[in-house]
């Protein structure tokens, strides 16, 4: 499952104040990635900017009364109330959206995780689908959220995938995430069963979530 790197508007528009106001950060060091994350990081051309909390930011510019606005239309004038023994990022669910398919495929991430290696979520062979990602943002504004896909088949890697999500601040309702169009592999070699592995991180290489699920691609829905 092949995908471009994507921003969606509003997160970019949140990346922008968060870049503006921590120009002067430098580049995060990167010494001890992996080969894979320092490929996935030149492809996104992302420089990730010095963390700051919600309270900073709120304060920086505190005179310009434009900015102020600016952050309060952004980021709301009250910090949302949040347990601080969760995660500050819960992904809930994702969702393979096709309109082909004769019923909704989607995985509840918010119970346990490892039940979804019993489960197998099927495709018809060469259809266009999209994920969707649903997710929370607590506490404090996360920059750079990434969703990170690898796909095995009998244990062989035959594809990776990446997507900029982008920065989110913290608010009640849940964020949507909608992933490109993408293709099932189609042809009887395509067709069988495949592993994949998921993790959604952010620019400090804070994981939030990773899981793994299974998917069958299939000559016909009802096989």
């Amino acid at each position: 499952m092949l995908g471009l790197d994507v921003c969606e508007f509003g997160g970019q528009v949140l990346e922008l104040l968060w870049l503006t106001m921590c120009y002067r950060g430098l580049m995060a060091d990167k010494k001890d990635l992996c080969l894979e994350e320092e490929e996935d990081d030149r492809n996104l051309n992302y420089v990730a900017p010095v963390h700051k909390t919600l309270e900073e930011i709120r304060q920086l510019d505190k005179d310009d009364e434009s900015l102020v606005k600016y952050k309060q239309t952004l980021l709301g004038t009250v910090p949302v109330p949040a347990d601080s023994s969760v995660a500050n990022v819960q992904v809930t669910r994702l969702t393979l959206l096709c309109d082909e398919a004769p019923e909704p495929i989607t995985m509840d991430l918010t119970g346990d995780l490892s039940a979804l290696k019993e489960q197998t979520f099927s495709l018809k062979e060469g259809v266009t689908f999209r994920l969707k990602i649903h997710f929370k943002v607590s506490r404090e504004i996360v920059a750079g959220l990434r969703y990170h896909h690898v796909t095995f088949r009998k244990g062989v890697r035959v594809d990776k995938a990446s997507y900029m999500v982008g920065s989110y601040g913290p608010k009640e309702e849940e964020y949507e995430f909608l992933c490109p169009v993408e293709e099932a592999p189609k042809g009887m070699m395509s067709r069988g069963h495949y592993q994949v592995k998921s993790c959604f991180i952010d620019d400090d290489k804070i994981t939030y979530m990773d899981w793994e699920w299974n998917l069958d691609i299939k000559k016909d829905w009802d096989e």
